[in-house]
């Protein structure tokens, strides 16, 4: 412990109090540029039933864009469209009635023709919002490995395979947004969240690598990495054994409002930023930590650990 706090432990706290600045500065710069009209632009939603794909929906309804909404419910993808239009009243610009397609994200035999019945509702998608996904609570030692592939599937392959889908037709127009909500957890690991963590880090790493192929074909690419969000992400979440969690973290109930974090997407995607932290000032310090100062992160999660042998006492 003496050689995490000595030494140059000084200088490291310097480096991470001063990544800490420059972000700060980034998100000021952010807030003066002027951002685009979503005007009647296709913006395709995933998970777009409940939570924060359904908040989504309504401020990019709002800003006027044509929507293409998805889930697996075609019963309450329906209600999110008639709530949307009887909505319509109080928008100040020109909305469209939403269109839905309806397929599984983790059956990937589905994504193909579930991309190509996208394509034909508008015969375009201007901004592609990957959203759907699950969440996880488990210890690893009592994870069966079908329960962490079953997180992948839907949390990086689904999205992967839709964006692919739909990749080729942004690259013969050189147009096209792709924004994927990851999470805090995409760049850094908490103690019973494993195959979570795991998921949302292969999604930074393979959206990362997507915005610099897709740079010199003008397609932008956001990834959106917000803390806790007050939905029923924990709620839905699976367990080591593949049953649902069924309990409402605490942390997750005094998570962030959905409406304000959709709207922190609708400013990405209006502002072309690249990567967005949608966090307090304790994760966002962490995720310097990490790069900085890594044997204290390792430390303080190796604590958290400790006391919070059952997940569900969280």
């Amino acid at each position: 412990m003496e050689r995490v706090m000595g030494g140059g432990g000084g200088g490291a706290l310097q480096l991470v109090l001063a990544g800490a600045g420059i972000w700060l500065l980034y998100k000021m710069l952010v807030r003066l540029r002027p951002g685009a009209d979503l005007q009647d632009l296709v913006v395709v939603i995933t998970g777009a039933s409940s939570g924060l794909g359904k908040e989504c929906a309504r401020v990019f309804h709002a800003a006027g864009a044509r929507l293409v909404l998805c889930g697996r419910d075609p019963a309450r993808l329906q209600q999110v469209v008639q709530e949307l239009r009887a909505g319509s009243e109080s928008s100040q610009r020109q909305t469209h009635t939403p269109k839905t397609v309806t397929f599984d994200l983790a059956d990937a035999a589905s994504v193909g023709g579930a991309a190509e019945e996208i394509l034909k509702c508008y015969g375009q998608v201007d901004v592609l919002i990957n959203n759907a996904g699950i969440s996880y609570r488990g210890n690893i030692l009592d994870t069966h490995v079908s329960v962490q592939r079953e997180v992948m599937e839907t949390n990086y392959f689904g999205p992967i395979a839709l964006t692919q889908a739909l990749l080729p037709a942004m690259v013969q127009r050189r147009s096209g947004h792709i924004v994927v909500i990851s999470s805090i957890q995409g760049k850094i690991s908490i103690p019973y969240r494993s195959a979570y963590a795991a998921s949302k880090h292969a999604t930074q790493a393979y959206f990362d690598c997507l915005r610099a192929e897709m740079e010199r074909y003008g397609i932008l690419v956001t990834v959106v990495s917000p803390g806790y969000i007050r939905t029923n992400l924990s709620v839905n979440a699976v367990t080591g054994d593949g049953s649902k969690y069924g309990v409402l973290d605490k942390t997750t109930a005094a998570g962030r409002d959905p409406q304000d974090v959709a709207r922190a997407v609708l400013k990405a995607v209006r502002h072309r930023s690249k990567d967005v932290i949608l966090a307090g000032a304790a994760p966002t310090l962490a995720v310097y930590l990490r790069t900085l100062w890594p044997a204290l992160f390792f430390t303080l999660m190796s604590s958290r650990a400790r006391k919070e042998q059952k997940p569900k006492d969280e």
